[in-house]
Parts: C-alpha cells; structure tokens; sequence
C-alpha cells in the first residue's frame, strides 16, 4: 500500500501535464498522502516519513504555488489525527477489563526497555520527549505508551502530540525539497528521499545490534 502511494505521488510529477493536468494530480496526491499517512500513525508499517519525502520532490517540480505548503499541511494533519486515534484507541483498551487488540498492538511494538527508557525521560523532561519521540526512529510507540500508562488525559497527549507532528512533517519535508533540488528529473529526488529515510529508520536497529 505504501509503495503503492510513493509509486502515484513519484507519477504524478513525471506525467506529462497533456496527459494528466496538474490541478488533476493534486486532486488525487493530496488526499492520497492524508490518507498514508494516517494509515502509517495506525498501523506503524508504513513508511510515512518516505512518504512525506516524496510528496515534497514531487512539489519542488510543480509549478503550482504553495505545493510544499499542501504537502506539510496534509502530512501533519494526518499524522496527528492518526496519533489521536491510536492514542484513544489506547486508552479505551486500558479502561477496558479484556483490554484491546489496539492496545496489544502498541505494546508489541515497545520493547520493555526502551519502555523502561520512555518511562523515565516521560517523568523527567514531559512533553518534551512527546515532541522529539516523532523525530527518532522508532521512538514514538514506546513514548505513547509511556503516556499511556502514566494516564496523560487526551488533552494533555494533543498538546505535546501537535507540536511534534508539525516538527516531524517539517524534517522529512526538508528531505525531499533536498533530493528534488539535487535531481533534475523527479523521480530521481524521489528515488534518493526514499533511499535516505530508509537509512535513517535502520540506523537505530543496526545500533542495537551492534551493542
């Protein structure tokens, strides 16, 4: 499904606007990239941050205005409601006596000890940690069930969550406004915006691996 979206976003730039007017490619992109990415905050398998990357070479060789403005718009809304689904869906697993499937999913993705790890820098920094969860690889799951167990009301869970998504939607955007200035054919940026996210969500694994 990811691949699926990088592949329309990537299409969308190289068609030639004959075939397919640009007011038509947005049309679909934008609404496309919403619905990956609140997918990817859902079920943390898609590469949404690869997303994000791509959709913004793809801006970068638009000529409509304000392109990478839609881009950061769609892609942090997205990642935020994706957040405040998955963080009620949490909480309503937590207050439930058969817990939730949701919930069982969140802590199959939070090893004990970077939990373990969440936990105290939760206690010690707060909203803090939520905000550079999202910047880290791998990092928010562990950090949203910290907040989880720690019984942070939604409101409090949003207020961190907004700031972090906008942080997130930003850093990966740069990404891809990187690789689509260095290319001049876009799916060359879009190739090298995948190849780099790709590396920076492995490195944490290779890290753990190698202590």
């Amino acid at each position: 499904m990811a691949l699926t979206g990088v592949s329309l976003l990537a299409a969308s730039a190289v068609t030639p606007a004959s075939v397919i007017p640009e007011s038509t490619q947005q049309a679909i992109g934008y609404p496309t990239l919403f619905l990956l990415v609140l997918a990817g905050a859902l079920v943390p398998v898609i590469p949404t941050g690869a997303l994000v990357s791509s959709a913004a070479v793809v801006a970068v060789h638009r000529t409509a205005p304000f392109s990478l403005a839609m881009v950061f718009v769609t892609a942090s809304l997205a990642a935020f409601l994706g957040d405040a689904a998955l963080y009620w869906l949490g909480r309503h697993g937590l207050k439930s006596k058969n817990g939730s499937r949701w919930l069982e999913a969140i802590r199959s993705r939070a090893p004990e000890d970077r939990l373990e790890q969440a936990q105290e820098k939760l206690a010690a920094h707060g909203v803090a940690v939520l905000v550079l969860s999202r910047l880290v690889p791998a990092g928010r799951i562990p950090v949203m069930l910290a907040c989880l167990l720690a019984e942070w009301p939604m409101r409090r869970f949003a207020r961190g969550n907004f700031p972090a998504c906008l942080a997130w939607a930003v850093t990966y955007q740069l990404i891809g406004i990187l690789g689509g200035s260095l290319f001049a054919e876009p799916w060359q940026g879009v190739l090298a915006a995948v190849v780099l996210t790709v590396l920076i969500s492995a490195v944490p694994a290779v890290v753990r691996r190698v202590r």
